[in-house]
This record gives structure tokens, C-alpha cells and sequence, in this order.
């Protein structure tokens, strides 16, 4: 492989493992748009419906194969993971929603120990082998170029993810009421906006999210209660970079700092693969230090 065809190769291989870390941190763009908050607990939460998905697609394999249960499972897990991130609002969250933010968000912190520790007793700590509808191993050649048809599929994914969510924020009345609550829930209340309600789906639309990127990694990665810790670190970060109130700009994020990650690993050597974690934070520092709004983020102006 020619040095083209290497550079091709690294950045397809970054746009995969892009793909996980967009997919979480779009559900962390969405919870921040709806209550204003960042939630630690989206990976353990998706790490949860990825468990179910994986006990119901076991049960009903069987008797309608692997293909029908995987589907039946993915379906039952999405409808699980709304109602338990609007429980988790209504119960836990909104006890928080008039106090001091910060208190939030050490409470999320506390609610991903939690959620991932009741995952390990319920399931143990070993790596369980999640079906899918096609071996993770296959691939396809362009030219010289390998790419993983799991990787593409994921990438097409998080795409059509990032684009309806992009139009429900900015066209539908749910969105525009998400965002009103976020940046004013008493002016939204004044104005005749349901106020709980839309924080109970905004929390219920977002756990959905973690439970599409908790069912896209499980085949690859195996699934495991801390199966999406570092993809959380990542996908914290990529949110930072691309902006908390753009969900474009955190997939753009999470795509570009793997496939930077992979550049330099390669091709600045005191780098190499063991410091090539660095790349990311770096990135993120410099993009603070800059333009801590993010990339894709807007000034917030401030009128007193």
C-alpha cells in the first residue's frame, strides 16, 4: 500500500471509531439541549439497553432467529430506554432542576456508577457476545482500501441520526421547546411551554440515543458494564470541541479527532500509538483556550 493509500486507510478507520463516540455524544448534545445540563450517565445508561436488547434477542432467537430477535430486541430496548430516561428525570433530575447545577451533574456521575455496578451484578463483568445481523469481521476492498461493512453501517447511522435530529432541534415545535426550556424554563413556562413534560422527553429522547450507540458498539466491542467508559471520555470531548448546543458540530468533532488521533499515531513518531490518546485533548485544550464555545458553538451574550 502506497503512502495515499496508507493516509486513505488511517482516515477510514478514524471515521469508524468516530462513529461510536458521535453516536454518544449526540445523546449528550441532546440531554444539554433540553435541561442544560452535561449527563454523565449516558454511557451507563446505554450500556443498560444494550443489555437488554442483548437478553431479549437471546430469548427470542430461538424461535425466530438471529436477524427477527436482534430486531425485536433493538425495538424493545429503545422503548425501555425512553421510559427510563424520563423516569430518571422525573425521579432523580427535576430534584435538582432549582438548584445549583454542578449538584446535577456529580448526581449523574453518581447515577453512571450505579447503573454500570447493577449492570455487573445482573450480568457479571465478562464480555458477552452480542448478535448481529452480519459478523462484525466482514469487509470489503476498494482498490487497497479495507473498510469493515460494520463500520460503514455504523457511520450511515450516526449520519441519518445526526440529520433528523438536527431537523427536529431546528424545524419542529418538539426541538424549538426543548431549547426554550433550556435556556429559560420559567419564560417557557410563562409562555404556556409544558415545561416537565418536555424535560421528561428530552431525557427519554436522549437515553433512546445512548441505547442506538450502546446497540452499534456491543458487536464489535463486546458488551461489558464498562464497554462505553473511554467512547464517553471521547464523546465529552468531541461535545466540547464541536459545541454543546450543535449536534453537527459533535459529530463532526468526534470524526475529526479520531481521524487526527490516527494521523499523528502514525505519522509524527515521539506520538506513536501509546501517547496517541494525547491527540484528542490537546485538541480540546486549544479549541478552549480559542474558542471555548466550540467550533460549531455559538457566544452567549449576556445583557445585564
Amino acid at each position: 500500500m502506497g503512502d495515499v493509500g496508507t493516509f486513505i486507510q488511517l482516515v477510514v478507520d478514524g471515521l469508524a471509531n468516530g462513529s461510536i463516540y458521535a453516536a454518544l455524544a449526540l445523546a449528550i448534545v441532546l440531554v444539554n439541549q433540553a435541561t442544560g445540563l452535561i449527563n454523565f450517565s449516558q454511557g451507563g445508561m446505554a450500556v443498560l439497553s444494550a443489555y437488554i436488547a442483548l437478553t431479549v434477542s437471546n430469548l427470542l432467537a430461538p424461535s425466530i432467529g438471529v436477524a427477527g430477535a436482534v430486531t425485536l430486541g433493538i425495538v424493545v430496548t429503545l422503548i425501555f430506554s425512553f421510559l427510563l430516561g424520563a423516569i430518571v428525570e422525573r425521579v432523580i433530575m427535576r430534584r435538582f432542576e432549582r438548584g445549583d447545577p454542578d449538584t446535577a451533574v456529580v448526581a449523574t456521575i453518581g447515577l453512571f456508577t450505579l447503573i454500570t455496578g447493577l449492570c455487573g451484578i445482573i450480568w457479571s463483568y465478562n464480555f458477552l457476545p452480542f448478535p448481529w445481523y452480519f459478523p462484525v469481521t466482514d469487509s470489503f476492498m476498494i482498490g487497497t482500501i479495507g473498510i469493515s461493512v460494520w463500520s460503514l453501517t455504523t457511520f450511515i447511522a450516526v449520519l441519518v441520526v445526526m440529520a433528523v435530529l438536527q431537523i427536529v432541534f431546528r424545524s419542529t415545535k418538539l426541538g424549538l421547546g426543548l431549547r426554550a426550556v433550556a435556556d429559560n424554563p420559567v419564560s417557557a413556562a410563562l409562555s404556556g411551554l409544558k415545561v416537565g413534560p418536555l424535560l421528561m422527553a428530552g431525557w427519554g429522547l436522549a437515553a433512546m440515543l445512548g441505547a442506538i450507540a450502546g446497540t452499534l458498539v456491543a458487536p464489535k466491542l463486546q458488551l461489558s458494564p464498562n464497554m462505553l467508559d473511554g467512547a464517553l471520555v471521547y464523546a465529552l470531548a468531541a461535545v466540547i470541541i464541536g459545541g454543546l448546543g450543535s449536534p453537527i458540530g459533535a459529530v463532526v468533532a468526534a470524526l475529526g479527532i479520531t481521524v487526527l488521533e490516527n494521523l499523528a499515531a502514525y505519522y509524527v513518531p515521539i506520538i506513536g500509538n501509546d501517547l496517541k490518546i494525547a491527540v484528542p485533548f490537546i485538541a480540546l485544550f486549544l479549541v478552549l483556550i480559542f474558542r471555548p464555545q466550540g467550533l460549531f458553538g455559538r457566544k452567549v451574550v449576556v445583557r445585564v
